[in-house]
Formats: structure tokens, sequence, C-alpha cells
């Protein structure tokens, strides 16, 4: 047998570490400010800085840049040694690394300047989802390249969720990121409504399963047995693990809209699915635990087995409570509460973080040819992180709770015993202190590991390109008699490709196809019409400002909430919502039912300064909108794309809606003219006073409002 010689690249895998820790630090630090934002307002210090443009800049930072660039160093490294070969291309390999880095720094520009789409994890415009698209391409063809020129013609369980994870967030991307552009920094979605949320969240929650899961189980099976030098307790196991849960995570969307306007029939497969998921994710936690039998004693002395345990238990910490949060019972306390961001950040800096932390502590030391630097600063790395993460989670989980029972709480006489929303904000101030002390301790960790990884590659050399050599892939390859059946789908990566594709369309297809063909999972409502052009802009500015990260709008059908802001939510009332804006957390107050509750005066000077009309209130001042003139070059253009979307203006109402919007922007001024305030009918917060008084009008009073 001839064994042909070739050289593994480590530059790449470098690069990608680097992008990893600068990004991460990066992320996190972005992410402590939003923290401080929350008990301290002053952190709001700028217009392009405010809680609602930070949160989404964190996510993104956390998800595409820290855990993005991580996962693309744990692949290119595992993949190549996994089927004996270089990566396809180096070209391409740069290509990758160079246009996601660009993405990442086009993402950190717009969204604090407001080009934002306001679809949670999917808030980057169109262009820049462009951009995600071809990068991704890049990726795909460089992995599968890669496979199709091995030399190993058994294809490891880590690279089946390698191909499933680029199959499948190409197309939970896609469809999206469907949009309508109206200028090169603002779309519309070509959703409305229900449709809207049923797609985002069947993309929001998969991303959190093909991008935060799969490729991060994939680097599980590969360098936890790497680090124990011990193999995967059960591939049988694995097997079942792989195709249960690529099959079933699919479903499990809808479990993000329980009570919400969505049909209950895709409420309930959401459920059902989720509870589900509980065996497949516990099925690899187990095999990953498991894989550590008879090497525990090396987990005292080898900090990267530390961060992969904690990692792991995190992993099925998270994924017991993910299911245990789609029940209807449960949900109803924790939606919309702290309950849900002390269960995201488990997942995040627990499963994601830890098991990143680990693998850079015995991936940095390979590349460079020498030894950790420093155990003692790993070892307080891992304890510091490990703290930080109780620190952040356990705190609000208190506040989930608390927020719930005094959301609901009534008196003996039947009155909410706290009718002031803010009652319930002052109440969980101390927790989101120590949240922020939380990650003020991650950070520090984060920190000294960079520390401690750069003083290791001082004291070594990049071992830039890796001899190795190995046996050409063996042309003519019969399969012996008896083997396991699974085998003809493992040595073929095309029906690996096929087979991972049919498994998850399968789900998102049954789900989302009759929400859009059958009409009466969205009755429409007779009342319910356009917004006004002056509401239009209104609602552009609220998404541009991220008030939907605080701020619901969508009354549940429990009694503590049609007391607290009237009616329920119905489908039809959304129809004409390009994006939909029913939010998942609420700091503030639900919306929905806001038009009309208080007079224009009142929302100017919210706006200007919250803590005037709300006395500690956390939210930011909006006092530019009061400064800003209100941009309707692109009103035709917006009023034309939302009848491509089936809005029913007029024909030819572009040609008139602006003096459509100035009646209605001078009866505003006319109205704060009587309360002394002056201000020009031509600002941005006139838009904005319009929108927020538009809200849930049109079912006002009426009780059976719907028609086929």
């Amino acid at each position: 047998m001839t064994l042909e010689k070739f050289e593994y690249d480590n530059k790449i895998v470098r690069n990608f570490a680097i992008a990893t820790m600068v990004w991460g630090i990066v992320a996190m630090l972005v992410g402590l400010l939003a923290a401080l934002q929350l008990p301290f307002p002053a952190f709001n210090f700028d217009s392009h800085a405010t809680f609602g443009r930070v949160r989404p800049l964190h996510t993104n930072a956390v998800v595409f840049a820290f855990v993005g660039n991580a996962m693309f160093m744990g692949i290119y490294y595992s993949l190549q040694r996994l089927l004996k070969a270089r990566m396809y291309s180096d070209v391409l390999s740069k290509i990758h690394l160079w246009g996601w880095q660009l993405i990442i720094v086009s993402a950190a520009i717009t969204l604090p300047l407001g080009f934002n789409s306001s679809k949670e994890y999917a808030e980057l415009e169109w262009p820049i989802d462009i951009a995600i698209t071809l990068v991704w391409v890049v990726f795909g063809i460089n992995l599968f390249g890669t496979i199709l020129k091995r030399r190993e013609r058994h294809l490891y369980v880590a690279i089946w969720f390698y191909i499933a994870t680029v199959v499948t967030v190409a197309v939970l991307h896609i469809v999206n990121s469907m949009a309508l552009p109206v200028s090169m920094f603002k779309s519309y979605s070509v959703y409305a409504g229900v449709q809207d949320a049923l797609v985002q969240w069947w993309y929001g929650h998969n991303a959190v399963a093909f991008f935060l899961t799969t490729p991060f189980l994939g680097l599980m099976y590969y360098f936890v047995p790497k680090a124990a030098n011990r193999p995967v307790y059960s591939y049988r196991l694995s097997i079942i693990h792989f195709w249960a849960l690529i099959f079933l995570y699919i479903w499990a969307g809808p479990h993000h809209l329980l009570y919400t306007a969505l049909p209950d029939w895709a409420q309930s497969l959401g459920v059902v699915f989720s509870v589900m998921l509980i065996a497949p994710s516990w099925g690899g936690m187990i095999n990953g635990l498991l894989t550590l039998r008879g090497a525990w004693d090396r987990v005292r002395d080898n900090v990267e087995l530390k961060f992969f345990v904690v990692a792991i238990t995190a992993y099925g910490m998270s994924t017991f409570e993910g299911p245990l949060l789609s029940l209807k019972s449960v949900n109803a306390i924790a939606h919309y509460t702290d309950w849900i961001v002390g269960h995201v950040h488990i997942g995040g800096m627990g499963w994601n973080g830890f098991l990143i932390f680990g693998t850079l502590y015995w991936l940095i030391p390979k590349i460079y040819g020498t030894q950790l630097w420093s155990k003692k600063l790993a070892g307080f790395h891992f304890w510091i992180g490990t703290m930080g993460i109780m620190f952040y989670a356990i705190p609000l989980y208190f506040a989930g709770f608390t927020q719930h029972f005094m959301w609901k709480e009534f008196t003996p006489d039947g009155v909410l015993r706290y009718p002031n929303f803010l009652e319930t904000v002052v109440q969980i101030l101390p927790m989101y202190k120590l949240r922020a002390l939380g990650g003020s301790l991650y950070l520090i960790g984060a920190i000294t590991m960079v520390y401690n990884l750069v003083k290791t590659a001082y004291a070594g050399k990049l071992i830039a390109n890796e001899a190795a050599e190995a046996a050409a892939l063996e042309k003519n390859y019969v399969e012996h008699p008896g083997s396991h059946w699974h085998r003809w789908i493992e040595r073929k990566p095309l029906q690996m490709l096929v087979w991972s594709l049919i498994v998850i369309l399968i789900g998102g297809a049954i789900e989302i196809i009759p929400t859009f063909m059958v009409k009466s999972n969205v009755p429409t409502i007779a009342s319910v019409k356009p917004y006004t052009p002056l509401e239009l802009l209104g609602r552009d500015i609220y998404v541009r400002e991220g008030c939907n990260t605080c701020h619901s709008q969508m009354v549940r059908p429990f009694r503590f909430e049609t007391e607290r802001y009237g009616e329920y939510s119905k489908p039809g009332e959304f129809v004409y919502d390009h994006p939909f804006l029913w939010g998942s957390k609420r700091t503030g107050p639900d919306l929905q039912r806001e038009g009309g509750r208080y007079p224009d005066s009142w929302h100017y000077n919210h706006m200007e300064d919250p803590r005037i009309m709300s006395p500690g209130s956390m939210m930011p001042p909006y006092a530019h909108l009061i400064e800003d003139d209100l941009d309707t070059n692109l009103l035709g253009a917006k009023i034309r794309a939302m009848q491509k979307l089936g809005v029913p203006y007029p024909q030819n109402y572009d040609g008139v809606a602006g003096k459509d919007l100035m009646k209605q922007a001078n009866t505003i001024t006319n109205n704060l003219s009587k309360d002394g305030i002056k201000v020009m009918s031509n600002k941005e917060i006139i838009a904005m006073i319009a929108y927020l008084q538009r809200l849930g009008t049109d079912i006002k009073g009426e009780k059976t409002i719907a028609k086929n």
C-alpha cells in the first residue's frame, strides 16, 4: 500500500481562532454594556448606543462572530484530519475567512445606525443577507470538495453534523430572509403577521439548533475523545442521536409562540416535538459524558476536559429546560420574562462558550507545537467563568418568577395588585445588577484566556503546513457482508446530504405551507385597515430604534393580561404588519392596545425623558426624535412596496400619500400645541406618536369581528 504525502492547513485554523478570540471579547463587552443599561439608564449614552440598538448588536456578535468563527475553526481543523486531506481550496478558505469578517464588520456598522429588519437573530438588512448566502456557499463548496477528495472512506459522526449544518442553515437563512427592498438599507419582509411570526421562529429556533447546536455536537464528538484519549462511548447511540435530532428539531419553532395569535394546531405541533427532543438531546449528552469513562481522574489535571464537562452538562440542562418551557403551563409563566434570558445564556455561555474555550485550550498548543503557557491561569479562567454563568443565570430565574407572579397577582377584590407595570420593573433591578456582575466575571475569564493563549503562541511556532501521510481512497470498494445498515449512508456524502435535506424539510413544510395556503388560519377582520403614511413611517422608526426588543405587541388570552392591556390579540389584526412585532421579552409593558390610552403630549414627554412620566423607568431617552427631521424621501417607494406585498392602498396612492401624511402630522402638532408643546410637523417624534396612537385601535369595542 502506497502512502501519499500531504499537508494540513493550520494557518486557516489559526486565523479563525484569532477571529474567535477577538470577536468574543467584543461580543462580551457589548453584552456587558447592554446588561448595565437596564439597571443604569445613564449607560444609554448616545442615540446610536441605546439598548434597542445594542441588544441586536450583542446577539449578532455572539452568534455569528464569536460562535460562528469558532465553529469554522473547529470544522477546518477536525475535517482535514477526519478525512486525511487538506481543505479542498486554500483560496476558498481565505475567501470564507475574510468574507465572514467583512459581514461581521458590516453588522457592527449598520446595526448601531438603525438598519434593522427587527427579526431576531436575523436583523441584518438584505445586502448583508445576500453576502451571508454567498460566503456560506463558499464554505459549503470547500467542505464538500474536501469530502469528495478524502482519503478516508468512512464519514465519522462529526462530519454528519457538519453536513446537516451546511444544508439546514442555508435553507433557514434563504426562507426567512425573503424581503422586498425599498432602498439599499431598507426592506420589508415578504411575510406578514402570523405567517411572518411562524417563519421567523421556525428560523429562530432552528438557528439555535443548526448554528449553535449541531456543529458543536460535531466538535464535541471530535475534540472530547481527542482530549480524553478515549473512543466515543457509543457509535450506535450517535446514529440515533443524529437522525432523531435533526428530524425533531425542525418542528419545534412554534413553541416560541404559545398563547399567541398563531393557530392552535401549529402551537400543539411545536409542543409535541419539543417534548420529544429530550430523548435525542440527552442521548448526545450521555454519549459525551460517558466518553470520559475511565478518564475522570484526568479531568482534575486537564483544563480542557473541565471546560468540556461543564459544556456538555450545560447542554443537557438547556435541552431539558427547552422542552420544559414548551409545555403550555410552564410557558405561561416563563414567556416574556427574564427566565427565557437566563435559559438562553445557560446554552450560550455554558454550552457554546465553554466548549469553545476547551477547544481553544486544546487546539492552540497543538498547532504551535508547544505546551499551554499557564495551567494556573486556565484553571482561574474555568472557575471565574463558571461563577460568571451562575451569577448571570440564577438571578434571571428569580427575576422571571418575580415578574410573572407580580404580573398575574390580583387583590381579594379582583383587581390587579400591581396595575403599574413599573412596579414589577423596580423589584428586579437588584437581579439585573447581579446579572451584570456575572457577565463581568465571564468577560474577565475570557480576557485571561486570550492572554494565556497569546503567551502560548509566542512560546511556540505555528506549524502552518503540518505534514501528514495516508493511503489513497480505495477504488471499487465492496462493502463487507454483515456490515451495519448505516454504512451505506456513512460512506456516501451525497446520500448523507440528500437525506439530511429531506429530513429537515418535512417538519418545516408541514407547519409553514398550511399557514399560508389555508385562509381560515388567519381570518380577516373587516375593521383592520392599512397604516396611514405617517403611521407607516412611525413604525419604521420604531423598528429602527429596536423598541420591539423591550416591548411586545401580543396580548395573550389570560385574565391578568386582558385586565392590564385590553382585548386579547387576534390573527387578523396583523395582516398588514411587514414585519410582525410580537416581541419575545417584556422589559416594558405590552403596547398592542397602546392607541388612545394616553394623550399625544404624554407620548411626547415620555419619549423626551421617560423618567418625567414614569419615575424609575429604565427606558432610554429618545430626545433626538424631537430634533431630527422625518425622512419622507422614500415614502412613495414604501407605499409601492407595500402594495406589491398585498397591502390594499388605493391605486396611485404613492403620489398623494405625502398630503395625507402632512394632514395627520398637523393634527398631532395642533394637539401638542394645546398642551403647551411647540414642535414642527416634520419631526420624527410626530410619526412615532402617530404609530403608537394607532396600535390596537382597529378592533376597539368589537367582540365578534372575524369573518372567514
